[in-house]
């Protein structure tokens, strides 16, 4: 497995495997709008986003992240293929990402977690995160 950012070539299997990761939780697959064009809504506004590649060059998870309203960094888009979940693809890609937002000199990042994301519940405390509102971890980097 090799972590890279974004690039165009995978756009289409990213989409797949999101929409497979949606599916395998019991979730309507519909994709997220700002994931269709990963360079405008991501890259041209220095918000990266990667991707984890198997040995097949095949897209098996992403993770970006994004500068809200309120002026915080936040994680995005964390989604695994279904079959290779535990298996370390997460981590990874959350390593990369916090070590992105120290490099660009954040000092926390947060996450929104949503109610039906009951994994992601589990996930960003063991890495920690610490909950600072209904839905809503931060990390202090």
């Amino acid at each position: 497995m090799k972590i890279i950012e974004y690039e165009d070539k995978y756009r289409d299997d990213m989409i797949f495997m999101v929409l497979n990761a949606k599916n395998a939780l019991g979730r309507i697959p519909r994709l997220n709008e700002d994931l269709l064009d990963i360079k405008t809504n991501y890259t041209d506004k220095k918000q990266p986003f990667w991707l984890a590649i198997d040995e097949f060059d095949r897209v098996i998870g992403c993770i970006g992240t994004k500068i809200k309203e309120d002026g915080n960094l936040y994680l995005s888009h964390l989604y695994i293929s279904p079959n290779l979940k535990r298996h370390g693809v997460g981590s990874k890609l959350l390593e990369i990402a916090e070590q992105s937002a120290k490099e660009r000199n954040y000092k926390e990042i947060h996450v929104h977690l949503g109610k039906d994301y009951l994994e992601s519940h589990i996930f960003y405390p063991k890495k920690g995160y610490k909950e600072y509102k209904e839905l809503y971890m931060k990390k202090t980097l």
